[in-house]
């Protein structure tokens, strides 16, 4: 059986803007003297990039029968077709074609999606919408997995 794991990371220039946010908590407490504009320098790296590297951890997985997003697990067998989004469809459905009860995993710097129908009639969830950079393969392993299942 297939699997499929991808990880959401931030991109490149996030990591710079890290290091530009420490550089102006440096300048904020220049005037306090060398010793603390360093530690505001290191401070402000580390703080903005643990929220960068935290934001950019979540994982889209296929494993065990299930689709497991962020922190929803979702069996594959209650999943329909996945649709493969481009740039522009996956724009439409997380603004003004988007349900307010769909599952949303979205990343603003990701600009393909799949939105996958939830076929459990007891889910409220009308559909699961993930960001992915490679939405093609993602749902031909969610059409393996459901037919394996």
């Amino acid at each position: 059986m297939q699997s499929y794991e991808e990880r959401l990371t931030a991109p490149r220039s996030w990591w710079f803007i890290t290091v530009l946010v420490g550089i102006a908590c440096g300048l904020m407490l220049l005037p306090l003297g060398t010793l603390p504009m360093l530690g505001a320098v290191v401070a402000g790296i580390l703080l903005t990039g643990a929220l960068v590297s935290s934001y950019g951890s979540v994982r889209i997985r296929v494993v065990a029968g299930s689709l497991v997003a962020g922190d929803a697990r979702i069996p594959v067998s209650a999943l329909g077709d996945a649709e493969v989004l481009d740039a522009e469809e996956a724009r439409a459905w997380r603004t003004h074609k988007a349900d307010l009860r769909a599952f949303m995993l979205l990343r603003s710097y990701i600009p393909t999606a799949v939105r996958i129908p939830v076929t459990d009639p007891d889910d409220p969830t009308p559909y699961a919408y993930l960001s992915t950079r490679h939405p093609q393969a993602l749902a031909d392993v969610l059409a393996a997995a459901r037919t394996a299942s």
